[in-house]
């Protein structure tokens, strides 16, 4: 089986890949890479880095923002920014508020406790856009250039994270609801039922939304997760620990790329030891990870930068675009 027959499609439905591992090896590379060549191959992609230190712009020599930039013919971007996302986030606040404003007892106090102890809102934005295209089928692929593999991991929980927050959340506006039924006739500025009604279905589309969104996590038919490693121990061994963590998301990584392998030289003692020491990593790779694909690409002379040089790399990797 070729690299490129791990991504799977399904009609009408836009296909999930999360690209992962340690810091500094080579995410958003790949990551750039397999959306262009996914681009280059009929599909409408968007690639979408949720690391709050953003390189996928630098990537791809191109300015993206919060919202989905054209890079090249069916290739989109983004850089999930958490300054937008805290505004998007206090603006929803304030307009709830705004339609409640009898909430002033100490329930209120509870909610917005609650609210306070939210997940990150960076992970919360990027848990945000990935419900937002899963609904949307607006793409045929969506590549995930992940922070590095804690962040990744906190992201991947997310779903059973804020499935019990919004449980919680709705069970306090229930509180609320009863609570402002009861003295409605001594208090008329609490709000009329249909207001809290509404309130209290937005949460519970809320809720749908999120579980639809682990069902879809968690379907390898619509999700996979490509790890990138360098042929050190270090990487080697978190990738090895993430892909056991993925496993309780029931996720799981049916791909490894190996990211900076030296050539062959015959003129460099230094270059000659290194190469032999990654010979050996990479044994270690085949042996850890055996029941996965592995690829492969080379130590490059020059940085992977541009859409020529990504072009290139992707080729290593897939072969020709098939479009």
């Amino acid at each position: 089986m070729a690299f490129k027959d791990l991504f799977k499609f399904n009609k009408g439905k836009t296909t999930f890949v999360f690209v992962g591992g340690k810091g500094g090896v080579g995410k958003t590379t790949v990551s750039a890479a397999t959306a262009l060549w996914m681009a280059k191959s009929g599909k409408k992609t968007l690639v979408i880095s949720t690391d709050p230190a953003h390189s996928l712009g630098d990537s791809l020599e191109k300015e993206i923002g919060h919202y989905p930039t054209p890079i090249a013919e069916n290739l989109f971007a983004v850089e999930v920014d958490p300054e937008v996302a805290m505004e998007q986030y206090q603006a929803k606040m304030q307009e709830q508020q705004a339609s409640n404003p009898g909430m002033g007892m100490d329930m209120l106090q509870d909610q917005m406790d609650m609210a306070s102890m939210a997940p990150g809102i960076d992970e919360t934005a990027a848990f945000d856009i990935f419900m937002q295209y899963m609904t949307t089928d607006e793409y045929d692929i969506v590549i995930f250039d992940t922070a590095p593999t804690g962040h990744t991991l906190r992201l991947l929980s997310f779903p059973e994270m804020m499935d019990s927050w919004v449980g919680k959340m709705i069970k306090i506006r229930r509180q609320v609801g009863s609570m402002a039924k009861a003295f409605k006739n001594i208090m008329p500025f609490m709000g009329d039922e249909e207001e809290e009604d509404k309130a209290l279905e937005d949460m519970e589309v809320t809720k749908k939304r999120i579980r639809e969104a682990r069902d879809v996590m968690a379907d390898p038919n619509r999700t996979s997760f490509k790890m990138v490693v360098i042929p050190e121990e270090m990487s080697i061994y978190e990738s090895e620990r993430a892909m056991m963590a993925l496993e309780k998301y029931n996720m799981h990584s049916d791909g490894v790329i190996v990211n900076q392998v030296l050539p062959e030289v015959s003129d460099c003692e230094f270059c000659e030891a290194r190469r032999n020491l990654q010979q050996k990593r990479l044994k270690m790779i085949e042996e850890k990870f055996s029941d996965q694909l592995v690829a492969e690409i080379p130590l490059l002379k020059e940085e992977a930068k541009g859409l020529e040089s990504l072009e290139k790399i992707s080729e290593m990797l897939y072969g020709q675009p098939n479009a």
